[in-house]
């Protein structure tokens, strides 16, 4: 479960200064149900053990969902879940060889790979989600690009809504270096600590800290997915080196995962009722961010997406490189994990459907 002690032990290795934080039947239908899953399962009974770092948030629920419903454990995994307060913390564990995989961003992942650690992603997590807030009196200002010329904007540096919002900006044909102050700070509760006392008109944050926001007295004006619909966020990546040691356990992994998303699609109370074990707010708010539409937890690594991610960073200036970012994601691992499920398990919709979408989003 949470080992935020972690964090003390790996402080040495951080490079970055990122910080503070961040789903019975009977007779023969019951036999269809039970062979499907002893199907799903290995066929070895040894564990392999997997350290695996997550922010609390909404974002990365299939993880939560997995280690709660006993996924992991019968995929043949021992994972142990370490908590972290922002991406740069836990991409840090990562590369130090403390963990083993995690999900944290896609602006973070990309920024490290671009300046030379071999990040692979093997999944995904979470898609869009980032929204920006204001005081009510401001909020109209903040609907458009142009209304951020000039004003002071709170955010944290390598969020993937951070990212997005610079994108959407140059592309409005700001030059957010010198047109815009940006503050960045160490999390986002900072940013709507910023915005509420005044020292910022704006700021950048993501779910739940955007339905936090507004339990605050703020106002969301607008979301991510405006400036980059259908962006992708949290990648669960691991070290190349990991990945070749692992590869059979990041199937697993995968496998766990894919089986998560099939639950957190149909049994929203029980989700939401795992996710209150990580994410430490009010229900209501949780059920909110998590369901609202405005972020989308799927497995999926979405090779496409990604790349047009890395191109928009570099036309944007966020990043500096010539690599090519597709030898960075590995989608076949995923495959195999998605192909073992629909062998088992054949007439399951989630797992057509995610097939299908596989074929469009990584081929």
């Amino acid at each position: 479960m949470q080992k935020p002690a972690l964090r003390k032990v790996i402080a040495g290795a951080m490079i970055l200064a990122v910080t503070a934080l961040a789903t019975a039947g009977c007779g023969a239908q019951g036999q269809k149900k039970t062979a499907a899953k002893d199907a799903a399962a290995p066929a070895t009974s040894a564990k392999i053990k997997l350290n695996v770092g997550y922010l609390p948030t909404p974002g990365d629920v299939l993880f939560f969902v997995a280690k709660d419903k006993g996924f992991f454990d019968q995929e043949g995994l021992d994972v142990e879940m370490f908590q972290f307060t922002n991406s740069g913390e836990g991409l840090n564990a990562i590369k130090s060889g403390k963990l083993d995989t995690g999900a944290f961003g896609t602006a973070a992942p990309q920024t490290f790979i671009a300046k030379g650690t071999p990040f692979v992603v093997i999944a995904g997590m979470q898609s869009e989600g980032h929204g920006i807030v204001a005081k009510p009196e401001n909020v109209d200002r903040f609907r458009t690009p142009q209304g951020f010329v000039g004003q002071r904007i709170a955010t944290v540096r390598m969020s993937t809504g951070d990212a997005v919002w610079r994108y959407g900006l140059s592309q409005a044909g700001i030059d957010w270096k010198s047109q815009v102050t940006i503050m960045e700070l160490d999390s986002p509760a900072a940013v709507i600590e910023a915005i509420k006392k005044g020292a910022a008109d704006a700021g950048n944050v993501w779910a739940p800290f955007s339905e936090m926001a507004e339990q605050q007295g703020l106002k969301v004006a607008d979301w991510s997915s405006s400036y980059m619909p259908g962006h992708v966020c949290c990648r669960v990546v691991a070290m190349d080196e990991t990945l070749k040691a692992k590869r059979d356990a990041f199937v697993r992994f995968d496998k766990a995962l894919i089986r998560a998303y099939d639950f957190y699609t149909r049994n929203q109370d029980e989700t939401v009722n795992i996710l209150a074990n990580y994410v430490k707010i009010d229900k209501e708010l949780l059920e909110k961010s998590t369901y609202s539409g405005h972020i989308h937890s799927i497995p999926d690594p979405d090779k496409k997406r990604f790349t047009a991610f890395w191109e928009a960073m570099k036309q944007d200036g966020y990043i500096q490189s010539d690599l090519d970012i597709s030898r960075f994601i590995e989608p076949a691992i995923y495959k195999e994990a998605l192909e073992q499920l629909r062998a088992a398990e054949p007439g399951n919709a989630t797992y057509s459907r995610l097939e299908a979408e596989y074929k469009v989003n990584n081929l």
